[in-house]
């Protein structure tokens, strides 16, 4: 019966979903509450699955009760326990935020909601490749909606990109797919990992091609450059509740990577063994470089915040890059840093720009807002955080994947390229938190109206921060409890760098008869 639990990350939100879309339009209350519990639910869900994996034990699910690898299979280790759970305190943080107002912008916004959140957890948990290719599918479908969340002229602008690479992507994916079924038969994870090990000598170009176009599409999801464009304007231009979800979509090209790269073409995968090793680490410094660049020439608020999760993933996959224990295990300890601050800092900025009026999230001067103090703060906060800077998540994410380069071949571009970027994104956030606090003005100076800003109680605000508030405290959680997730973190690079218990658990379970 424990085996079940694997498949609760995927049938709570298909549930709470198909639930959702049949209340009247009218009920938001239940939707918000049907929602919430949906969301606290997964939680609850993905912290059993962690603390099951957390010896080691690979769980392996059998969908129809079909033995692999002729059936769909889904897998849940500690690399997935550690994204689902991740995953589920993003999205009950950004729901929050939501039901204070922005979800009632659309019908159907926790129907969406939901949908997204299955697509997610999906991805993370199959253990067969066209089956992560139909989760993609389901991610590209919500989002897309998620995105034109409200209507607008810019985020119908912006979706039509997104949908368009994403589709590109998908084509790509369908290939890469085609490819290796012709050639080997299968597409179970396990199964393939095998199989390519001992792969024909005529066939390792087309199997070489294959695992490329697969690192091209993983590329595009993680916004790992030339493949990023699409992003900036998608998160810019959503909604913050979207945008604070959003944090988490970049990883999932993240996890594949690593999925992928590590099980079917890792260093027991023979002639095409370490495929991407080449071309991962050197790609993920120029996109942290591109990325900072980004952050210091943007003009308004969100577009910072955009860039910052790019600069994010450059910085997450520099760690995977490397390709060793260590580095995959600092990269482990960054994704939920990232993730949390990245949420956070969409949230509060759209806070700050509900109080500015027309000035919006433009970095100019504006007028003084009704508690910049408290704002002001977390501002600081969170700046320093994604910055890097003691004693944060940021700083302990950051010495981490320093350390682990001490003994790789690109030290001191590592070293050089990680620490540059950091001093110049602090220097990106102090000019934006200089903008908005510092060289604020009188409203009457601004030709601003006073009486246009209705006045909030600190209390009111508070309520208003409160998925910041919790976002930051999951933070000040990764440095409280480092050790502990350092430990577990390095358990998940240990249990993806030897990759048989994971072949042996899906090729070598039974199903009942």
């Amino acid at each position: 019966m424990m085996n079940h639990i694997v498949i609760f990350p995927v049938i709570l939100p298909l549930l709470a979903g198909i639930l959702l879309l049949l209340l009247p339009k009218r009920q938001l209350f239940l939707k918000r509450a049907s929602s919430l519990i949906s969301a606290m639910l997964q939680v609850a869900a993905a912290g059993f699955l962690l603390n099951i994996v957390n010896s080691g034990d690979i769980l392996a699910y059998a969908l129809g009760n079909w033995s692999p690898p002729f059936g769909i299979v889904l897998v849940a280790d500690r690399l997935t326990a550690w994204m689902l759970i991740v995953t589920a305190l993003v999205a009950s943080c950004a729901l929050l935020y939501a039901i204070r107002g922005t979800d009632k912008d659309g019908a159907h916004f926790h129907t969406l909601f939901q949908l997204q959140l299955f697509g997610l957890n999906g991805a993370f948990l199959t253990g067969d490749l066209f089956n992560l290719f139909v989760f993609f599918e389901i991610l590209l479908l919500a989002s897309y909606s998620l995105l034109l969340h409200g209507g607008g002229r810019l985020k119908t602008k912006a979706g039509l990109h997104f949908v368009v690479i994403n589709l590109v992507g998908s084509t790509l994916f369908l290939f890469a797919v085609g490819i290796l079924y012709g050639l080997l038969g299968t597409l179970n994870m396990a199964d393939l990992a095998v199989k390519v090990a001992s792969v024909a000598a005529e066939d390792i170009a087309l199997i070489y091609t294959a695992g490329l176009l697969l690192f091209a599409v993983f590329a595009l999801k993680a916004a790992l450059l030339p493949l990023y464009l699409w992003l900036p304007a998608a998160y810019a231009h959503t909604t913050a509740t979207v945008a604070a979800l959003f944090a988490i979509m970049t990883k999932v090209g993240a996890y594949c990577i690593l999925r992928v790269y590590t099980l079917i073409f890792g260093a027991q995968a023979g002639p095409v063994a370490n495929l991407i090793e080449a071309w991962l680490l050197p790609l993920a410094l120029i996109t942290l470089i591109v990325g900072v660049f980004g952050t210091l020439a943007s003009t308004r608020m969100r577009q910072q915040v955009a860039y910052l999760v790019i600069t994010s993933i450059g910085t997450l996959l520099t760690a995977f890059g490397m390709n060793t224990e260590a580095g995959i295990a600092a990269g482990l300890y960054y994704l939920p840093h990232s993730t949390f601050t990245a949420a956070a800092l969409f949230l509060l900025v759209d806070c700050i720009a509900n109080r500015r009026d027309v000035m919006d999230d433009q970095f100019e001067p504006g007028p003084i807002i009704q508690q910049h103090r408290l704002l002001g703060a977390l501002f600081f906060v969170l700046a320093i955080l994604i910055a890097g800077m003691p004693p944060l998540s940021g700083f302990i994410g950051k010495f981490l994947i320093l350390n682990a380069a001490l003994a790789h071949w690109a030290l001191w571009w590592i070293m050089g390229i990680v620490l540059i970027t950091s001093l110049f994104t602090l220097i990106a956030l102090a000019r934006g938190g200089s903008m908005l606090f510092y060289r604020a003005q009188a409203p009457h100076i601004c030709n601003i109206d006073p009486s246009a800003d209705v006045p909030r109680s600190v209390l009111s605000v508070t309520g208003e921060l409160t998925s910041v508030i919790c976002l930051l405290a999951l933070s000040i959680g990764l440095v409280i409890y480092a050790g502990v997730i350092t430990e577990y973190t390095t358990a998940i690079a240990d249990q993806l760098l030897q990759p048989e218990a994971y072949i042996q658990s899906v090729l070598n379970m039974e199903v009942k008869q």
